[in-house]
């Protein structure tokens, strides 16, 4: 039986904005309902190599290690500040769906994925939060937490899509007025900027 304690923490989690939840949010704002599953569904997966960490105990080299865990790091802020530059631009998370440049579901799917997977703090966080969860006497502890990972994932995905459905019910308030397409450039921008730097002075 999964314990409340995991759902209700799981929420918390999941519901807290973070680079999944902008990616998602952007997604449906410039590109409508379908792209915001597809940048849910990404950001998502991106989740997996995380808890296979965790499962299979391999964060804790990034705990133990500060080499790999700073190389990991500035990759990920890296590329969150790519997302900053990209989405000021016209063919960035924030460009307006058209039929030509428009990226397809791969490549949102992809970024999706690269935005979740280049922080180091995930891994860790799971090594920690997954065997709260497991008894110390269960006579299957790798299949239990592989379920509540499954749950955790799927918490994930419904919570990313629902932020996806509601951010493309306000697209069209949001593409008729330039302006304001203008000012969300902006914001998002400022706010990858502002995770690459929690991500940059975050520590083991």
């Amino acid at each position: 039986m999964i314990s409340p304690e995991f759902l209700l923490t799981s929420l918390i989690v999941v519901a807290s904005p973070g680079t999944g939840v902008l990616y998602t949010l952007a997604a449906g704002l410039s590109r409508g309902s379908k792209a915001s599953v597809v940048a849910a569904f990404g950001s998502t997966i991106g989740i997996v190599p995380h808890m296979a960490a965790a499962i299979l105990g391999l964060a804790a080299l990034l705990h133990t290690s500060a080499v790999a865990f700073q190389t990991f790091k500035y990759l990920g802020v890296a590329y969150l500040l790519y997302m900053a530059w990209k989405t000021l631009g016209e063919r960035g998370p924030l460009s307006v769906d058209t039929d030509v440049g428009a990226p397809s579901a791969l490549q949102m799917t992809v970024t999706g994925v690269l935005i979740n997977i280049l922080n180091p703090k995930l891994s860790i966080f799971f090594l920690a939060f997954l065997p709260q969860f497991v008894a110390t006497d269960d006579p299957h502890p790798l299949g239990r937490m592989v379920e509540l990972s499954a749950i955790f994932m799927l918490m994930t995905f419904v919570v990313f899509v629902i932020y996806g459905l509601f951010a493309a019910w306000l697209r069209d308030h949001v593409i008729t007025r330039p302006r304001v397409l203008t000012w969300m450039r902006h914001s998002f921008a400022a706010a990858f900027v502002a995770l690459s730097a929690k991500l940059a002075t975050a520590e083991r």
